[in-house]
């Protein structure tokens, strides 16, 4: 007799959608808030709310120039300006580059259907399934059309996710900068609210449209969930390959405009970061938007695509699958359901049970969302577990089943629960100017920029040591209890409060954008230290959002290998061998040629605009005087030209090696390029990451001059603080451009290994048939 699950199976259709319902109606709600605050010259405005919401969410507070005396309203309409300027070029930007995309979706769709389709001769015959004899499953044709269209949903809904939270962040820059001049905590609940519309609306869809991708999908196939499954990774696929294009995209934007406007105004004219003379400066807020917001949102989405197609294809060929237990087959869906619950229950702590009134109150803020957040999961996963599982079912473990309790499952999705906390906090420690290692570096300032690089280097490095002993110890608990499954809700765990971890990671570009607008328009000094305050708390909070995707990233790509040789029919990978041993060693190759040329294309293009701002300096009469405007279009077209020419060709790389290897070389040294890829391009990421958002720390730390220390080390335009600014210039294409497209790299030729595994199974492996 078989066990079955708590839940019953009708509660299960309507819980997962009215979760996600629920997710989408409050991130509304929250844009809603946020759309209160009026970007207008008019100044009742500002309190449209009335004097019925005065308390800490109010809108009818004074403002700072009030109090100073000053209150001159045209700062708002230049307000309105700047943000609507900054919206159209990041607008025009992803318009632009979804076009290319829009063309290689087309062709990469067209090859997996012709792929697939051809593993049985593009049959329309019934075959037998591969792990029961007696039953009989749809032809590898209806694989090919159903993973085509899993696929442009995935890639669709990836594109969406990045292009929402672009005009999400874009709509609330400016009204950051506004509440700032009512204080500091009005600020930051606009900032994280339009964070949370993000982390919410995100998590949310992704779930819905997986559910019904699946419900839809189930028609078809009826008693094939094993044909189903393997059709829905597609999903994955699709989530995954835009948000590549998408991260180096707007990673090379985003830095060739941050790169060039520091290295000729900071350095060479002495002005602040986003000093409206500056010609770089609209191009530097455009980019926080494409790359920050637009490519993170669509890293994210495909982490959690590929973690729930992994584990929801390894359950299919399990009890779970063979049983038809639909209950326990959408675990992982529950999984994201409960989450997006206890992340609206977190975000609460933030925007309405406690107050921010003190600019130190900011960052403790944001880390108690993580901790709130992991604490009232664990008790949602344990509440899941035991409803949507049965007491004991069994686990498809590399051609044997492998008895699981429904105990063991919990633990394996609270130790990647858990791990990416300990990933997150590990992160915070190596990146916040409010502990040793960044003091540290700021200190090797003193002596110029070698010594900092010197310093963030082996700073990156020693970073990496928790992280992987943490994803080592979740993949050893996870692997023993429950097997690739194990390691693949583990990594479900690491996401499963994905919205909130969306909401602070979100939180950072907009406060960064607020800054530079309050610069632009020339806001008082008081309203700038909030601005910054605010800043500086999303710098750290961004690197922890790398740290999570990251560390995830590990856990899916493992959880993907593990389904491709699986589904590939390779049941030991032997490094002894040759055919392995030669992709081990490409595939730890492969990242550092990933990295050597987003690396190089930042530079590309930040060498361009250093010389269009030298130009404009140079050539145009009165522009640092500040009586002429800058060409600030000019900059904008050199960032989106370099980026969508620039991003081409690491996205090839990446998409095609493992059809080139599979195809020529076969499936065992196509695993061996998965695990070397897996091993390298972890710990590069990671040290990329955290030496960058070292090195940003460090000179935000001398500017903001807080302690004797960093006094001593300043002011802006000191010695110390130029090889800061060296030092944070090197960092931009290390933690927003190759760093986080690193992980990308790892999850995207895992997840298309496993959609292309019967064509590479079938056809594979010609140059050594033939050898």
């Amino acid at each position: 007799m078989v066990a079955s699950a708590f839940l019953p199976e009708l509660w299960t259709e309507i819980l997962i959608p009215v979760c996600a319902v629920v997710g989408i109606v409050f991130s509304l709600f929250q844009w809603f808030i946020v759309s209160r605050v009026r970007v207008s010259a008019d100044q009742g405005a500002s309190s449209s709310s009335g004097g019925a919401n005065n308390g800490k969410n109010g809108y009818g507070d004074y403002l700072i120039e009030e109090e100073e005396g000053v209150n001159d309203q045209s700062v708002v309409a230049k307000c309105a300006e700047i943000q609507t300027a900054i919206s159209e070029g990041a607008t025009s930007f992803l318009f632009t580059e979804y076009r290319y995309v829009g063309v290689f979706m087309v062709i990469f769709a067209a090859i997996i259907f012709v792929f697939l389709g051809s593993v049985e001769g593009f049959s329309t015959e019934n075959k037998p399934c591969t792990y029961d004899d007696t039953k009989t499953c749809k032809p590898a044709l209806a694989t090919a059309a159903f993973s085509t269209i899993a696929f442009i949903l995935g890639a669709v809904t990836s594109v969406l996710s990045g292009f929402l939270g672009m005009k999400i962040a874009t709509y609330a820059n400016a009204r950051t900068t506004l509440e700032a001049r009512k204080g500091v905590g009005k600020a930051f609940i606009v900032a994280f609210r339009s964070g949370a519309v993000m982390g919410f609306l995100l998590a949310a869809s992704g779930l819905l449209v997986l559910y019904i991708t699946i419900n839809v999908f189930k028609i078809y196939y009826g008693e094939d969930w094993e044909g189903l499954f393997e059709a829905i990774t597609g999903y994955g696929l699709g989530g995954s390959s835009m948000a590549l294009f998408g991260r180096v995209g707007g990673g090379i934007y985003t830095k060739a405009a941050d790169v060039g406007a520091d290295l000729v105004g900071k350095i060479e004219r002495n002005i602040p970061e986003d000093d409206p003379r500056n010609p770089a400066v609209i191009a530097d807020n455009v980019g926080d938007n494409v790359g920050d917001i637009a490519g993170m949102g669509s890293d994210l989405f495909g982490s959690y695509a590929e973690a729930s197609c992994a584990a929801l294809v390894v359950a299919s060929i399990s009890s779970f699958g063979i049983n038809h237990d639909f209950t326990a087959m959408c675990y992982p869906l529950l999984i994201s359901s409960m989450g997006i619950l206890v992340c609206l229950i977190t975000t609460l702590f933030a925007t309405d049970f406690f107050e921010i009134k003190a600019v130190k109150e900011i960052e403790p803020a944001l880390k108690n969302q993580l901790i709130i957040s992991t604490v009232i999961m664990t008790v949602g996963i344990a509440i899941v577990s035991y409803v949507g599982l049965p007491s004991s079912f069994t686990i498809f473990n590399f051609g044997a089943q492998k008895v699981v309790k429904n105990w063991q499952l919990f633990l394996c999705v609270c130790v990647g629960l858990w791990a990416g906390l300990i990933i997150g906090f590990v992160t915070e420690y190596y990146t916040s100017n409010a502990y040793s290692p960044v003091q540290d570096v700021a200190d090797s300032c003193r002596t110029g920029a070698a010594t900092n690089v010197i310093f963030g280097l082996a700073l990156g490095y020693k970073s990496v040591i928790i992280p992987i002993f943490a994803i080592a110890i979740s993949i050893f608990v996870s692997f023993s209890f429950a097997a690739m499954y194990g390691v693949a809700v583990a990594a479900l765990g690491m996401l499963s409060t994905i919205a909130t971890g969306l909401a602070i990671d979100a939180y950072g570009p907009i406060s960064d954008n607020a800054g530079g607008i309050a610069e632009m328009v020339g806001m008082s000094h008081r309203i700038r230290e909030r601005t910054d305050a605010l800043d500086a708390a999303g710098n750290t909070t961004a690197a922890i959002g790398k740290g999570f995707a990251i560390g995830s990233a590990a856990l899916v790509s493992l959880a993907l290998f593990g389904a491709f040789v699986s589904r590939a029919g390779v049941h030991t990978v032997d490094v002894l061998t040759p055919k392995v041993i030669i992709g081990l060693l490409v595939g730890a190759m492969l990242p550092y040629w990933f990295s050597a040329m987003t690396m190089k294309s930042v530079g590309s293009a930040a060498l361009k605009m250093v010389e269009e701002v030298r130009r404009q300096f140079n050539t145009i009469p009165g522009l640092m005087e500040g009586t002429a405007k800058p060409d600030y279009a000019t900059c904008v077209k050199i960032s989106t030209d370099a980026s969508i020419k620039e991003m081409i060709p690491p996205g090839c790389l990446v998409m095609l090696t493992p059809l080139i290897v599979g195809f020529f070389f076969g499936v065992e040294t196509l695993s061996g390029v998965l695990a070397g890829s897996l091993v390298s391009g972890v710990q590069i990421a990671i040290s990329a990451s955290n030496t960058g958002g070292a090195w940003d720390n460090a000179k935000k730390y001398i500017e903001a001059g807080v302690s004797e220390h960093a006094k001593s080390l300043g002011p802006k335009g000191s010695e110390p603080h130029k090889a800061a600014v060296i030092g944070d210039t090197i960092g931009d294409p290390l933690k927003d451009t190759s760093g986080p497209s690193l992980n990308i790299l790892i999850k995207l030729m895992a997840v298309e290994s496993l959609v292309f595994a019967p064509f590479f199974a079938t056809h594979g492996g010609i140059l050594f048939k033939y050898l």
